[in-house]
């Protein structure tokens, strides 16, 4: 079995994923920048709460900046720092030595959920699966996807399935 960083990394933007990518096996979230979305702010919510975060922006005044409100609002976060490189032009032998600099945790990358559990919750193969799934992510805090995108957050958020069970039966959300 492949490890994984159990930390969610949260990066500025989609080359600074790429760049990890290359380096690392790691979930990441994009800021795009400073004016973060409220979806955004709700995705990494729940990735501190379930599975952790490390700040991983570049060494410029706008990454600075964005590290800043981050830590703000999530004071436990890690942090990983590049002195004189942004993220998306570091090497990967760099990305993953400030990585490990910032204490990340390594396991072993196994998902609980598969495409059956969609099935069964009438998120997956039927008519009204996508209304379904956007509903069931609202409940749980990651979101909307496709069948396949879906399955990849219950797994990269680490949802309990206790919690998926009761967010398709949540009487809120009709």
């Amino acid at each position: 079995m492949e490890t994984k960083i159990k930390e969610i990394i949260v990066v500025e933007g989609r080359d600074d994923t790429a760049a990890l990518k290359r380096a690392v096996n790691a979930d990441t979230i994009e800021t795009h920048g400073f004016g973060i979305k409220k979806e955004t702010w709700e995705l990494l919510e729940t990735a501190y709460a379930s599975r952790g975060i490390i700040i991983f922006t570049d060494p410029d005044h706008a990454g600075e900046e964005i590290r800043k409100r981050l830590k703000n609002r999530f004071p436990g976060a890690s942090d990983a720092y590049l002195y004189e490189q942004d993220v998306e032009d570091a090497p990967p032998y760099m990305l993953a030595e400030a990585l490990q600099k910032a204490r990340c945790t390594m396991y072993s990358g196994e998902d609980s959920f598969c495409m059956e559990d969609l099935r069964a919750g009438g998120l997956s193969g039927c008519r009204d699966a996508a209304s379904k799934r956007r509903r069931t992510g609202e409940v749980l805090g990651i979101g909307y996807g496709s069948s396949r995108g879906f399955l990849k957050k219950l797994n990269q958020y680490r949802i309990r399935k206790e919690d998926f069970y009761e967010a398709l039966q949540d009487k809120n959300h009709p």
